[in-house]
């Protein structure tokens, strides 16, 4: 692929759905209207095809090994679930493993996650622990990475302590989140994330704890699955269930710099695809088949109301409590319902507003090009001085096991995620039988697909 965002970016695309756009819908909007939603980038990145290859080549996965997972930002874990001195997180990628901490001066620590001695993974799980202890030999470092001696240390005479602590890497927080680096070279992460912190300022992902975590094993190439949540162009054909309250085909679809994109479709508004949809079927299908809705005892939408309308006041009513004031006086129908989703370049994906929000984080399963793993979190937020539950651990599903049979997720959020899935390894067996070797994007839709992939072609280049 060769097509350069950096220029092409300030362009925009004069094709798109002949539906009211989403900035249509946010002028009917009654509170004011963020300054983070009204941005419309409305960018136009090329046409060129894509190669299987980046899917289906060992190569390939390599580069990606050496040029984009040691080098990019990644979230590991919240900052609540290692709250406490001697908390500890390990979070790996390929073939490597990267332990975080909390010291005993409640400060957040990185290291790479292998004894000095003869090269054994340090900490195996989560957990809190007073030292870091290799299980094979007893070479034990203290939680700020200092070398604190060993079994039989007199054999060691050439080891000076000073110079054999553990390997630190780059470790930074935003949004209740922490991040790593393991290039001491990377850009800030505050830069590396854009306009994503003033964007979500408003949102507070801080306040949040996560309420669901659920990981699985998907039979495909990590960004097979992680593409199928920066797009909405499936909706008509892999989710029909939901297009009668799911406006899929006029989404919006933003970039800004490198790192930093967001799909934003509306709610409580029938897709273009359909016709002569009512108020009430609108109301009636999205309180029966989405999860993230508060669920009312009467759904019968006044007359002269719009079900958009009428689901957001639901909504402001029970979601209000995990916030600081009430969501009517301030909180637009969009912050309220929408599907806000971001994506931090390369893997991680947060839901946005003021609902609860679901996070995705995509990537391969070990050292394995033709497995991923998929995660899905769900935040919710509280106001700024509720106690916080604490954070649920994650559960690895079953190979067999369905997301619509997850308790965590219940049916009508699993189902859409068990149709994904469906996709998934299809796709994965389909790219060997193509006979141009080469992928068709789409301009409007496939635009967030297509910004990855050329980021992706920045950092394998040395570009970045």
């Amino acid at each position: 692929m060769t097509d350069q965002p950096a220029k092409s970016a300030v362009n925009t695309l004069a094709a798109r759905s002949p539906g009211p756009s989403y900035q249509d819908l946010l002028d009917r909007e009654i509170n004011p209207v963020p300054d983070s939603l009204r941005e419309n980038t409305n960018p136009y990145l090329g046409s060129t095809n894509l190669s299987v290859d980046r899917y289906l080549s060992r190569e390939f996965h390599e580069q990606e090994v050496e040029h984009v997972w040691q080098r990019t930002w990644q979230a590991v874990c919240r900052e609540t679930e290692i709250a406490q001195p001697g908390d500890t997180h390990v979070y790996d990628i390929v073939r490597f493993s990267i332990l975080v901490c909390r010291d005993e001066q409640g400060d957040i620590k990185a290291f790479r996650n292998t004894c000095l001695h003869r090269g054994r993974q340090l900490v195996d799980a989560n957990g809190n622990y007073k030292q870091l202890r290799c299980p094979y030999h007893g070479f034990t470092w203290d939680l700020d990475g200092q070398f604190r001696g060993a079994p039989c240390k007199w054999d060691f005479p050439h080891i000076k302590a000073s110079e054999f602590g553990l390997p630190r890497v780059q470790v930074d927080t935003w949004g209740g989140w922490v991040f790593i680096n393991m290039d001491h070279d990377a850009e800030p992460l505050q830069d590396y994330l854009g306009v994503l912190p003033a964007h979500f300022a408003r949102w507070k992902p801080e306040n949040a704890y996560k309420m669901v975590h659920v990981e699985k094993v998907i039979p495909c190439n990590w960004k097979v699955g992680w593409e199928a949540f920066i797009e909405s162009y499936h909706a008509v054909a892999t989710h029909p269930q939901i297009l009668p309250y799911t406006d899929d085909a006029d989404s919006q679809y933003d970039v800004w710099g490198d790192h930093i994109s967001r799909t934003i479709t509306a709610l409580g508004v029938p897709s273009f695809h359909l016709t002569d949809i009512s108020d009430q079927e609108v109301a009636d299908t999205m309180f029966g088949v989405s999860a993230m809705v508060a669920r009312p005892t009467e759904a019968k939408v006044p007359a002269g109301m719009s079900a958009r309308e009428f689901i957001a006041r639901r909504n402001s009513d029970e979601f209000s409590k995990n916030h600081d004031r009430p969501l009517h006086d301030f909180a637009t129908n969009a912050e309220r319902m929408d599907s806000i989703l971001y994506s931090i370049f390369p893997n991680f994906a947060p839901w946005a507003g003021f609902h609860p929000n679901i996070t995705y984080r995509f990537r391969p399963n070990g050292d394995d090009h033709t497995t991923a793993l998929m995660e899905i979190m769900v935040l919710c937020q509280l106001p700024t001085a509720a106690k916080r539950p604490k954070d649920t651990p994650v559960r690895r599903m079953g190979e067999n096991e369905l997301f619509s049979e997850a308790p965590e997720l219940g049916h009508e959020l699993g189902t859409i995620f068990d149709q994904d899935l469906l996709n998934m390894p299809m796709i994965q067996k389909g790219m060997h039988n193509l006979k141009s070797r080469e992928l068709v994007l789409a301009n409007y839709h496939e635009v967030r697909i297509r910004h990855f992939h050329q980021t992706l072609d920045k950092y394998i280049s040395g570009e970045r």
